[in-house]
């Protein structure tokens, strides 16, 4: 069967990383952009994370520039916008492809196993939110309008007390 730790992603500075890094962490997986109306959400990732993280809470964002061209900057202006307007601390990987011919396998693997509405696969807009079992299964897909704080009561139930 496969799982999360089957994948490999490209980080935001370039470097290859096996998702097995994760094993044993619960993860929130967003594809995100800077120039979007739930661009704020980074903020309420941010939150997640920072207090999560120590029992086991990790997010990675990966950015994408499929819809409405909402994230159009390289690598380094990507980082430093995270960093510079929302002081995001989790993991950023470079910018990827969510859907179409050029899309992840990591993201086909992800709809896949979590279909959207009415059985859809495809993402429809940034900031569609991945929630991985600590076992690298899917176990939740939620929209961009889901604020990530709204997600909570599912992440505290997967984590340990």
């Amino acid at each position: 069967m496969t799982t999360l730790y089957d994948f490999t992603a490209v980080d935001i500075k370039g470097k290859e990383i096996p998702l097995s890094d994760y094993r044993g962490k619960v993860l929130l997986i967003v594809n995100t952009a800077s120039k979007c109306g739930f661009t704020p959400q980074y903020e309420g990732l941010e939150a997640l994370y920072r207090d999560l993280q120590e029992r086991g809470l990790v997010v990675l964002g990966f950015p994408c520039n499929q819809f409405g061209a909402q994230e159009p900057g390289d690598a380094a202006e990507i980082a430093s916008f995270c960093s510079l307007t929302y002081d995001v601390t989790f993991p950023m990987f470079a910018k990827i492809d969510v859907n179409g011919p050029k899309e992840a396998p990591l993201y086909a693997w992800l709809k896949a196993e979590a279909p959207g509405l009415l059985g859809t696969q495809s993402i429809k807009w940034n900031f569609t939110k991945f929630l991985v079992d600590a076992s690298g299964q899917v176990v939740g897909r939620f929209e961009p309008a889901d604020k990530p704080e709204a997600l909570r009561k599912e992440i505290l139930a997967l984590l340990p007390a």
